[in-house]
């Protein structure tokens, strides 16, 4: 989504003008509130956030499922270690750098 220039609002603007801005946001607009000339936050429809808090979770679970699947695949292909094999070796490399 592409932002306009009237989205773009200085941190002091933005607080003498909250209410007009929360107006604006929730008719559909997301403001960007800058600080010393930088991007600080974002100013978004709640409902909207709670949908991006949704993709995100979707997206961790399509991740977990493909890691899943990949463990599987090597299940079927014997490429297994026992797990306190695995968990030995994970310590003992911790070990080792942090004596390092």
């Amino acid at each position: 989504m592409a932002f306009l220039a009237s989205d773009v609002i200085p941190f002091s603007q933005a607080r003498a003008n909250l209410s007009a801005l929360a107006e604006q946001v929730k008719a559909g607009a997301e403001k960007i509130v800058t600080k010393n000339g930088e991007s600080y936050v974002a100013i978004i429809d709640a409902q909207r956030l709670d949908y991006y808090h949704k993709l995100e979770r979707e997206r961790i679970h399509l991740l977990l499922i493909d890691d899943a699947g990949k463990g599987l695949d090597d299940a079927a292909a014997g490429q297994v270690r026992d797990a306190r094999t695995a968990l030995q070796a994970i310590k003992r490399r911790r070990a080792v750098k942090a004596t390092a």
